[in-house]
């Protein structure tokens, strides 16, 4: 097995968890109410959930990989612009970003990503 997978599954597993919370528990009302107001169904379907497991899995690897490179709080500050406000910007530009979410959803991505981090620099050797 290579010395990368653990790391990288560690932090996908994180990553899938923290989004979950997050966008399920945390502000599912404020998604959904977003959504209907634009005539729209919030996409919550199993299809939808395994994209947003591969982009957690996309978002462990570009951790893994800035990590070799940076120290850990370059690593959280890269990572988490690569990622999240890029997102935003995509889904603000397409009028499916409830701006309510993002009282949430800023400091529990950073946090998310900060323990990302730190999984993969735990368990890389």
């Amino acid at each position: 097995m290579p010395k990368s997978l653990l790391p990288i599954l560690a932090a996908t597993v994180w990553i899938s968890i923290s989004e979950f919370v997050r966008n399920d528990e945390l502000v599912r009302s404020l998604w959904v109410a977003h959504y209907r107001a634009l005539g729209l169904t919030f996409p919550d379907t199993a299809t939808n959930g395994m994209v947003w497991g591969l982009w957690s899995l996309a978002f462990a690897i570009l951790i893994y990989f800035i990590s070799k490179k940076y120290s850990v709080s370059e690593t959280v500050l890269l990572s988490w612009f690569a990622a999240f406000p890029l997102m935003w910007l995509a889904l603000g530009n397409l009028g499916v970003l409830p701006l309510a979410t993002l009282w949430a959803a800023v400091p529990l991505s950073i946090l998310e990503t900060a323990v990302a981090v730190w999984i993969i620099r735990r368990l890389t050797v």
